[in-house]
């Protein structure tokens, strides 16, 4: 139990399929076998996917806390017993929106007390929960909030295929006012950070796209590319950084570049979803760089119109949770290492030894 990592999971929307694809990843119970996980929602919620997926078999406790929480069980927190509830699968509704938004808040609430290790955030849609909650954007955004976090990176991972961008859920009229040089180096010293810290790799290179087609054609399609992205680039490079660019978005994906690379930076939502989702849609995830706790998602939405009808395909919840994991335990082992500082000079040390 010490060494199993309690994973805390929100539901996301009930009448979606965020618990359908929860409960196939833990079909497979070898999972159960390394973490313990905690779902946030309401029995009936559980018990009724549970019967349309048929499996009657699976085991699963209810708890009144994450501190509860079992081995070798699927743990249940009941969110709430006050708000109504219901299922109408496919259909979007503010009641809905009500259980994504407290699974999330209970959950998010463990999470900063360290109740549960990490978090795996099922799909919600974000319109039925801010028709009542006008403050509210998604996910990232709420998370942020929380942890007192003015600035994170959504971050879109699958193997050696990673990407982030600048601005994140805004209209696309507003995304060139939001492109700065600050902004950009800023994203960038964000996904050098978590590259390091989260994934592990001591010296990043990094890709930079430009805003405009073909990277503004020298400024025929634009001057973003000249007068900020490319001073920016300028400058990340003169601190030491591996950064290159800009290039074109068209032709860095479709030619393969993005493999010479860790990390791609995107200037904005659909430039670098689109080919992300494209190439990784079944075991992309969805990673918020940049907070003091851990947070992944899978890549895909709420899916209503095949919900409740045992279609959902489970492999990015299941890459989401995997994936949280090794950055919990990548974060613990940069830790550790920076309290010894001379870890590095003794392992070079032994080796010496060993040559002589």
């Amino acid at each position: 139990m010490d060494n199993k990592l309690k994973v805390g999971i929100s539901c996301g929307d009930p009448n979606g399929v965020g618990m359908e694809v929860v409960l196939k990843t833990f079909a497979d119970n070898r999972l159960l076998d390394s973490i313990v996980p905690v779902l946030y929602a309401h029995p009936e919620w559980f018990k009724q996917t549970k019967k349309s997926l048929r499996l009657e078999e699976m085991l699963y406790t209810n708890v009144t806390s994450a501190k509860e929480a079992q081995p070798k069980k699927i743990n249940l927190v009941t969110v709430s017993k006050d708000l109504p509830f219901s299922i109408e699968w496919g259909k979007a509704d503010t009641q809905g929106g009500e259980w994504a938004l407290k699974s999330l808040e209970v959950a998010a609430q463990d999470l900063a007390s360290n109740a549960i290790d990490v978090l795996v955030t099922a799909p919600i849609n974000k319109e039925t929960i801010s028709s009542k909650h006008s403050g509210f954007i998604g996910h990232t955004e709420f998370l942020a909030k929380m942890a007192g976090t003015e600035e994170v990176l959504m971050f879109l991972v699958a193997d050696d295929l990673r990407v982030g961008i600048v601005t994140g859920h805004v209209p696309i009229k507003d995304v060139a006012p939001k492109i700065s040089k600050p902004a950009i180096i800023k994203k960038v010293q964000m996904m050098r950070e978590s590259l390091v810290k989260d994934f592990g790799i001591p010296s990043p290179r990094i890709a930079v796209l430009g805003l405009n087609p073909h990277a503004g054609d020298n400024g025929m399609l634009g001057t973003e590319e000249k007068e900020i992205i490319q001073p920016a680039v300028r400058e990340m490079v003169e601190k030491g950084w591996m950064v290159y660019g800009p290039f074109g978005a068209d032709g860095f994906f479709g030619a393969g570049a993005f493999k010479q690379f860790d990390a791609v930076l995107a200037m904005y939502h659909d430039q670098g979803l689109a080919p992300f989702k494209t190439m990784a849609f079944q075991n992309g995830v969805n990673f918020t760089a940049g907070l003091p706790i851990v947070r992944t998602s899978p890549d895909h939405g709420v899916g209503y119109d095949i919900a409740g009808k045992n279609l959902a395909d489970e492999s990015s919840f299941r890459a989401a949770i995997y994936t949280a994991c090794d950055v919990y335990h990548a974060r613990r082992r940069f830790k550790e290492f920076g309290m010894n500082p001379l870890q590095k000079q003794n392992i070079k040390e032994s080796r010496d030894d060993k040559r002589e």
